[in-house]
């Protein structure tokens, strides 16, 4: 089982491609223009155990919105693709995940209704190019895109650079956990029948 989303989305303010494995290593190539969110997404595939290929270009003289949202859009559309038929899939995923004074609880539930809820408020406007409001933007861009419930709580935290990174992380090992297959689950965990 081949289970990779890959996807290319071009608009006149964003040109992305981008590749995901679920099921991978944790190799990364990115490139968005945006130092510290390619930070984050490699520490997200890293931290998944994903193979990602992300290669965004984008009307970065304006801001950084276009580039972090639409690549979120795309992401999420690779997860879902990925995803394929969702046989045999944990569904569910959380993790409370630490990082100095950040802590961070994400949960998630891969059931193809997008809700996204988020508490986080960071003490800072940016961290390197990155605008901290665009968190959740590109969040919530991700939760639709590939028809997640997504939620995160901010349980502590003083620095941004720390929060966000918790967040990315966290993600990452509650969406690890929600693809897992499990041999018991013979057809989709769902009492509907379907997802």
């Amino acid at each position: 089982m081949n289970r990779t989303g890959t996807l290319k989305r071009t608009t006149k303010e964003t040109d992305i491609e981008l590749s995901l494995k679920l099921d991978g290593t944790g190799i990364a190539d990115i490139d968005t223009g945006i130092r510290f969110f390619d930070h984050m997404l490699s520490g997200f595939a890293r931290h998944g155990l994903f193979d990602l290929t992300c290669i965004a270009k984008g009307d970065l003289e304006v801001d950084c919105h276009h580039t972090i949202e639409d690549t979120g859009i795309v992401l999420g559309q690779a997860i879902r693709e990925a995803e394929g038929d969702k046989k045999g899939m944990v569904r569910f995923g959380s993790c409370i995940l630490p990082m100095d004074e950040a802590l961070v609880l994400c949960s998630l539930d891969l059931s193809g209704r997008p809700c996204f809820v988020s508490n986080a408020v960071f003490p800072t406007e940016r961290v390197g190019e990155m605008d901290t409001q665009m968190v959740r933007e590109f969040f919530y861009a991700v939760s639709y895109g590939a028809g997640m419930n997504l939620h995160f709580k901010m349980l502590s935290g003083e620095n941004s650079h720390h929060m966000i990174e918790c967040m990315f992380k966290a993600f990452a090992k509650a969406l690890s956990m929600a693809v897992t297959l499990d041999p018991r689950i013979v057809d989709v965990l769902s009492t509907k029948g379907s997802l």
